[in-house]
C-alpha cells in the first residue's frame, strides 16, 4: 500500500493529514441557494432518468411535496398501478397465444380447448387451461381416451379403437388362458390374471364396456 493512499489514512491511529480528495459537486439548483448539490431528486413523471441536484435541506423539502401522480385522475392512477404489477408490459390470459393468432397460425380458445385449432391432446395435458376434454378421433363413438384407459387396454392387448364387444371377448379369453385351472393348479400366471381383471374392471367402471 502506498503511504499517500487515502485508505492508509483511514487505518492509521492518528492520521497527520487527511489526503482524501474532496468530491466536487455542482451547485444546488434550488433558487437562491449556492451550496453543493450533494443529492439527486427525480424530475417527475414523463422525465424518468432526469434529476435535480439539491443540497440536503432542499432535497428534503422537495421530497416532502413530491407527487409522481400529480395531474392524473383517480382512474388513471389505478390503471398505472395495475400495469406496474407486470412492469407495464402487455399480458394475455392463460392459454391465449397472441403471436400465433396475429401471424395467422392456429389459436387456442380457452372456452373451447383445442377444438378447431388443428391440435390434438390425447393425454389431456392442457385441460387446465380452461378447455374441455375432446373425444379422441381414433376412438369409436366419440369415446374420450385418457392415459389410464390406454394402459388398461394395453394390459388386454387391445388398441384404443377396440369396441365394447371386443373388450369383453378378450377379457374372457385371457381369464381362461391364465386361470390356474388351465395350468393344473399352477399359480405362475396368477399375477397376470389379477392385472387382466383389474384392467377390465376399470374399463367397465368408466363405461368402455
Amino acid at each position: 500500500m502506498k503511504f499517500d493512499s487515502p485508505l492508509f489514512d483511514r487505518i492509521r491511529v492518528k492520521p497527520d493529514l487527511d489526503r482524501r480528495k474532496q468530491r466536487a459537486y455542482p451547485a444546488c439548483e434550488w433558487p437562491g441557494c449556492g451550496r453543493p448539490g450533494t443529492h439527486r431528486a427525480p424530475k417527475g413523471r414523463g422525465r424518468e432518468g432526469e434529476y435535480w441536484r439539491y443540497c440536503l435541506d432542499h432535497v428534503r423539502a422537495y421530497n416532502h411535496s413530491y407527487n409522481y401522480f400529480a395531474g392524473l385522475s383517480d382512474d388513471a392512477v389505478v390503471a398505472f398501478q395495475k400495469d406496474a404489477v407486470t412492469g407495464h408490459r402487455p399480458t394475455w390470459r392463460m392459454g391465449m397465444n397472441a403471436s400465433r393468432r396475429a401471424g395467422g397460425g392456429p389459436s387456442v380458445d380457452p372456452g373451447q380447448g383445442f377444438a378447431g385449432s388443428g391440435w390434438h391432446d390425447p393425454y389431456r395435458f392442457f385441460d387446465g387451461l380452461g378447455g374441455t376434454a375432446r373425444p379422441n378421433p381414433e376412438a369409436p363413438e366419440g369415446r374420450i381416451v385418457r392415459n389410464a384407459e390406454r394402459k388398461a387396454l394395453d394390459v388386454l392387448g387391445l388398441e384404443i379403437e377396440a369396441s365394447a364387444g371386443e373388450i369383453k371377448a378378450r377379457f374372457k379369453e385371457l381369464v381362461k388362458r391364465h386361470h390356474p385351472d388351465a395350468h393344473g393348479g399352477d399359480r405362475t400366471y396368477e399375477d397376470r390374471l389379477r392385472d387382466v381383471i383389474q384392467a377390465y374392471n376399470y374399463l367397465k367402471t368408466v363405461g368402455f364396456c
